[in-house]
């Protein structure tokens, strides 16, 4: 915040002109001002100089001079002649324009996700709180996805991971063209997908639904390879709610066949991504300002 208000102090007026200037100041590089927020609207370093002037406009530091210009006020300028070093929302909470202003946020609808309440030491814009309290959601859900998925029989588990190369879009996403074998006897395949109606092209699949501590390793991968190629198999999937150790990854790299293995954590993550045994509780729609809507016309 404390660059921003210097630029605005010394005639730079509106977000986009403040922007090589904060290239500058933090020493990025034109890739780092190029990456653009989850939301892919706007790029970061315009989303935090956005919201230094938004925290600093609610404190009394900066006005509006016009649609989308900005002008020192009083308070900031008699602010910067203390030559400050530093300035965050600590600072800000000191305005008590500023309090009022989160309070009120605070206190709206409580069905709504609250991302406003930023603690006065925090650093972190709106953004950030979306994304953070996203990713702490999708990583609880993964966890308790991984927990019911060592709750269930090996059959309906091998089905499962049927239900979802189905879902990620092999056979044509339709059941009949995939199967669990599910048997004892199985010859180390517990599943299989046919990419095509006549069976030409099929996915192999084994599933073991094993407990985190225990890795998956190379003799199991070399069991599984083996009964691919009693088939005539050339594509395969191992997922195991684990994980594999080194050698069972050096190992698949080197065979002639196609091995795909699929760990626990990305396991629950395509499980997540393609809808299988989750559902979606509630949509919130997150709208954010249309910077070109406030340029001089």
């Amino acid at each position: 915040m404390l660059p921003v208000l210097k630029l605005i102090a010394v005639g730079e007026t509106r977000i986009k002109s403040l922007l090589p200037q904060l290239q500058a100041e933090f020493q990025l590089t034109d890739e780092q001002m190029e990456r653009l927020t989850p939301s892919g609207s706007k790029t970061y370093i315009y989303d935090r100089a956005y919201w230094a002037c938004s925290y600093m406009l609610k404190a009394g530091f900066i006005s509006r001079r016009a649609r989308g210009a900005y002008v020192v006020s009083p308070r900031g300028r008699e602010f910067l002649e203390s030559n400050p070093t530093k300035l965050d929302n600590r600072i800000l909470s000191e305005s008590a324009d500023f309090r009022f202003w989160k309070a009120v946020r605070n206190s709206n609808d409580d069905d709504r996700p609250d991302v406003s309440g930023i603690p006065a030491e925090s650093s972190e814009t709106p953004e950030d709180l979306k994304e953070s309290a996203f990713a702490k959601l999708d990583s609880t859900l993964s966890e308790e996805l991984l927990e019911h998925l060592l709750a269930l029989t090996p059959a309906r588990f091998e089905q499962l991971i049927v239900e979802l190369l189905l879902a990620m879009g092999y056979g044509n996403g339709h059941a009949e063209m995939g199967r669990a074998i599910g048997k004892s006897g199985d010859g180390g395949i517990d599943g299989v997908v046919n990419e095509d109606k006549l069976g030409l092209d099929a996915v192999y699949i084994q599933a073991k639904k094993y407990k985190p501590e225990i890795t998956v390793g190379r003799p199991a991968l070399q069991a599984f390879i083996g009964s691919m190629t009693g088939e005539s198999a050339t594509k395969g999937v191992f997922v195991t709610t684990s994980g594999f150790s080194r050698e069972a990854h050096d190992y698949v790299r080197r065979v002639q066949q196609r091995v795909v293995l699929i760990d626990g954590a990305r396991l629950a993550r395509l499980m997540i991504d393609h809808g299988v045994g989750v559902r979606v509780d509630k949509t919130y729609v997150l709208r954010s300002i249309d910077a070109n809507f406030f340029d001089p016309i």
